[in-house]
């Protein structure tokens, strides 16, 4: 199919104590094998601590500098005090894309009452797509299960291809 191609993608996690060696990050490996076994191609994958500037910059480096097409942050939308991944994005995207948060939270929201407390954005920069998940395995599982179907075609949009929303679905293929 013409204009396929596969998308690079980075998972940022955002943890305190997993950025100290205290606690496993298990969120971040499911996604990036998820993601590769959908045929995205790896391009960055790093744990760093509930640090806002920090975040943010780590951000404009993978979407700038690196020219990553899918960012997922894990970690941080929650509502403790150390929770500033939503903000952190907030200050680097162009355009919001409200309707993936909103999926996620009403996907959420299905399975439990806290589901409304989750604080995540996506949002866009440059040619990049970023999205906070959550950071609990159970959670990120979830949400990115209600953004999986559209992500190809989102990206391939982003990208700049003019097929129309309503055509067939965009798959993705691995580079030789």
């Amino acid at each position: 199919m013409a204009g396929e191609e596969a998308y690079t993608f980075g998972v940022l996690t955002l943890s305190d104590k997993g950025a100290r060696g205290e606690r496993d990050d298990t969120s971040g490996p499911y996604l990036r094998e998820l993601l590769r076994g959908q045929g995205y191609v790896e391009a960055v994958a790093e744990i760093i601590a509930d640090n806002r500037e920090l975040i943010a910059a780590r951000l404009r480096e993978w979407a700038d500098e690196r020219g990553v097409d899918l960012i997922l942050t894990t970690g941080g939308t929650g509502m403790s005090p150390r929770d500033v991944t939503p903000e952190a994005t907030l200050e680097v995207v162009d355009r919001l894309v409200p309707g993936i948060a909103e999926a996620m939270r009403m996907a959420s929201l299905a399975k439990t009452p806290n589901g409304m407390l989750s604080r995540g954005v996506a949002g866009i920069r440059g040619a990049t797509l970023i999205i906070n998940l959550p950071g609990s395995l159970k959670a990120a599982r979830e949400n990115i299960g209600v953004v999986l179907p559209a992500l190809g075609h989102a990206l391939y949009k982003l990208k700049g291809g003019t097929r129309d929303c309503a055509g067939e679905p965009v798959s993705i293929q691995p580079r030789p």
